[in-house]
């Protein structure tokens, strides 16, 4: 279990290097590697959009919180308002998700079929 934890976490970590434009000088770059970059990449981008809108979300909130404490009406009607924004975003972080999800999955199963292949291709 230990073996497979640390074989995980070097790959991890070979992966976030190479995103990030480190090469460790092992002279093995392979289509897997260069396709790692582009995961990364695509990882990065999307974590970043959802926390951009969460946090645009956490301002909505501090507004609507301090609405309902001033408890003026007018305040109290703008945060129906507000309240719908912060669901549209929520929707729009489930969206950013949902995308992230299919983008990794379909890199996945990408991996196996070729992994697949080249042990097939072995057998031949």
């Amino acid at each position: 279990m230990a073996d497979t934890t640390r074989s995980n976490n070097k790959r991890f970590n070979r992966g976030a290097e190479k995103a990030n434009g480190v090469d460790d000088g092992d002279g093995d770059d392979t289509d897997g590697e260069e396709c790692d970059v582009e995961v990364w990449n695509n990882l990065s981008k999307s974590f970043k959009q959802a926390q951009a809108v969460l946090d645009q979300n956490r301002e909505l909130i501090k507004k609507v919180n301090e609405n309902h404490q001033s408890k003026i009406p007018d305040n109290l009607v703008s945060n129906v308002g507000l309240i719908q924004e912060i669901n549209g975003h929520i929707s729009k972080v489930v969206e950013i998700y949902s995308d992230l999800s299919f983008k990794f999955s379909d890199v996945v199963r990408q991996r196996s079929r070729t992994r697949n292949g080249k042990v097939d291709s072995r057998r031949s």
